[in-house]
């Protein structure tokens, strides 16, 4: 493993920020216009974007060895395991027809 430290400047942190903000504002204004049945996948890919830029830059893991990166995307890959299980138990709830439901 690799002692040093990697130092990033001040400027690439501001950028980022702006980004993440320019994101916050992309998320407000696609909950306020009416998108339909892709009102859920642009929400969560706004926020996966988010999300990585979170851990790339301020968790610092762009500059870390490979299994950081491994880590990482173990803890990316549970998400989306977990993301999927509860969303096939919400949208397939009405297929039987149960009485007192």
């Amino acid at each position: 493993m690799s002692t040093q430290h990697h130092i990033i400047p001040v400027k690439t942190y501001l950028v980022i920020y702006g980004i993440l903000m320019g994101l916050l504002a992309l998320t407000v204004a696609a909950a306020l216009v009416d998108l339909g049945p892709f009102q859920f996948p642009v929400s969560m890919a706004i926020a996966a974007l988010k999300g990585v830029l979170i851990v790339l830059f301020f968790m610092h893991v762009r500059y870390q060895d490979k299994l950081t990166w491994v880590f990482s995307g173990a803890s990316f890959l549970w998400l989306l395991i977990l993301l999927i299980f509860t969303l096939n138990d919400y949208l397939t709830r009405g297929w039987l027809n149960i009485d007192g439901k």
